[in-house]
C-alpha cells in the first residue's frame, strides 16, 4: 500500500478559503464598530450616555413661560416610575400618568391635593401644572439637569437627586 502525503501548501484548501472569507467579512464590520467614541451620538460624531428620565427624583428649579422665569419654591419635584409621575408643585402633591418615549414625555390625567397655600406658591403651581400638561414635552438630560420643553418654547428646569 502506498501512503499519500499532502504538502503543507495544499493541505486543507477549504479551511484557507473559509478563513479568508471570514477575514474579508469581519474587517469592514470591525471598522464600522470602532468609528464612534464613547460620549458621542450616533451619526453625529458624538455619542452621549443618557441618564434616564424615569427613576430619578427631579427637583424643580424653575419654569419659563413666554420668556418670564419663575423660581420654584423649595420642595417642588417630579419623579417618574412605572408609567406614573408623582411630585409636588410647590405646595400641593400630584400624581399623573407619564409616558416616556425616547426624548419625549407626556403627562396625562393629573390629580393633585387642594391645600390652601400662600399666594406665591399657588401662582407657581398653576404655571408648573399648566406647563407639564401642555402636550408632549421634549426631555433633554445634560448631566444632572433635565429640561422639559413645550412646543411653544416654554421650559421646566429640574435637577436630579
Amino acid at each position: 500500500m502506498s501512503r499519500q502525503t499532502h504538502s503543507p501548501t495544499h493541505a486543507h484548501p477549504y479551511r484557507r478559503r473559509t478563513a479568508l472569507a471570514a477575514a474579508v467579512l469581519l474587517v469592514p464590520l470591525a471598522a464600522a464598530c470602532g468609528g464612534e467614541k464613547a460620549g458621542e451620538q450616533p451619526g453625529s460624531g458624538e455619542l452621549r450616555a443618557e441618564q434616564p428620565v424615569a427613576g430619578v427624583r427631579w427637583n424643580v428649579d424653575s419654569v419659563s413661560v413666554d420668556g418670564a422665569v419663575q423660581q420654584a419654591p423649595s420642595g417642588a419635584y417630579v419623579e417618574i416610575e412605572d408609567g406614573r409621575a408623582t411630585g409636588n408643585y410647590g405646595c400641593n402633591h400630584f400624581t399623573a400618568k407619564a409616558a416616556v418615549q425616547g426624548d419625549r414625555v407626556r403627562f396625562s390625567e393629573a390629580r393633585s391635593t387642594r391645600m390652601a397655600c400662600e399666594k406665591q406658591p399657588m401662582a407657581f403651581e398653576r404655571t408648573l401644572a399648566a406647563t407639564l400638561a401642555d402636550g408632549t414635552l421634549t426631555a433633554e438630560v445634560d448631566g444632572a439637569t433635565l429640561t422639559l420643553g413645550t412646543a411653544d418654547g416654554d421650559q421646566v428646569r429640574l435637577t436630579g437627586k
